[in-house]
């Protein structure tokens, strides 16, 4: 039987009077979070996950990944260790545009987003080290960064994601999709009374972008099957999403640049990538380069197969979750 994560979950917030974001606004802000498990006398097995672009916290809550992470005998069973998923700034039911600042809510950045996160463990949740690190896609990319801020973690491990600047067709599609909906006319410069139809056309490119071309080509076999595909993605957008909120999240990634700083990533960080995830192509090569400029990192590109989904294999733990239970034997069980 599967398990109901979602209400084993519990939810916390904690905020942060007068936060300094990077570019030098000021505000407090809440920060939103669940939790699984107890910590346990010495502290010594909190765990953070970090989630995805536009996602929050309680990704890791659906079966898909929880069943094959937290149950019992699994890698991050949750009668031995204490799982903290935190929604990032600008996501979730953390502090974000639409909370009423709108377009004056301040450009976070993927490091004030870290800090956030820093923050909560530290002050609202009084830990000091992580048994462990994990984040999955924009949530990868900043364990990068955790790596360099707060070496002291005892392992870390980078789920779909490439420790480098985003150029490219990466920052091409983003920069598009920023585009889809603030040349909207609905937008009006961040001030709409009603979400912009663009919001909408840009959580479908995001869908395209983040996609597995193998099965878009078994799925999508008529014109009809695709409009209503569209039609499904933008309806969902345009429910249950704002546009504010989606372009401060996305823009968010323009100060991400963990490059210059690899070799200070001292704890044992394991990156894992898909083999069919267009979004970080193989074939550019830029993990292999990065990895060796890690002292104790290791990179794994697992192979397309009948499991995997693209870049969104990250949900299915499945894959992956193996690497995971390798790497915590690794560094101490």
């Amino acid at each position: 039987m599967t398990t109901d994560w979602n209400s084993k979950a519990e939810s916390g917030f904690h905020t942060v009077s007068d936060f300094r974001f990077d570019d030098g606004h000021r505000l407090d802000v809440t920060l939103a979070y669940h939790t699984l498990g107890s910590l346990n006398t010495r502290a010594d097995n909190a765990v953070m996950l970090l989630h995805g672009t536009t996602g929050s916290g309680r990704q890791f809550l659906q079966p898909s990944i929880a069943d094959f992470l937290f149950g019992s005998g699994r890698p991050l069973d949750v009668t031995r260790f204490f799982v903290i998923m935190p929604d990032a700034i600008g996501h979730g039911r953390s502090s974000r545009p639409s909370e009423g600042l709108g377009p004056d809510f301040p450009h976070y950045g993927y490091g004030d987003m870290v800090e956030g996160q820093h923050r909560l463990l530290a002050e609202g949740l009084g830990i000091e080290r992580l048994r462990l690190l994990l984040g999955t896609s924009m949530g990868g990319m900043q364990t990068w960064i955790w790596g360099q801020r707060y070496p002291d973690q005892r392992a870390l491990m980078a789920v779909a994601s490439l420790p480098e600047r985003i150029t490219g067709r990466n920052l091409l599609w983003r920069r598009m999709l920023i585009h889809l909906i603030e040349s909207d006319p609905g937008y009006a410069e961040g001030r709409y009374n009603k979400q912009p139809a663009g919001v909408g056309h840009a959580m479908a490119l995001f869908r395209l972008m983040v996609g597995s071309a193998r099965h878009m080509a078994s799925d999508l076999r008529s014109i009809d099957v695709t409009d209503r595909q569209i039609e499904g993605i933008e309806s969902q957008a345009l429910d249950g999403a704002d546009a504010n909120d989606v372009i401060w999240e996305f823009d968010a990634s323009r100060d991400y640049d963990p490059a210059p700083g690899l070799q200070a990533i001292r704890a044992p960080l394991l990156a894992v990538n898909f083999e069919d995830d267009e979004l970080n192509p193989v074939e550019l090569g830029g993990l292999e380069s990065a990895i060796a400029e890690v002292p104790h990192g290791r990179a794994i590109t697992l192979p397309a197969g009948p499991k995997t989904r693209g870049h969104q294999t990250l949900h299915v733990a499945e894959v992956w979750c193996n690497h995971l239970a390798e790497l915590l034997a690794e560094t101490g069980g």
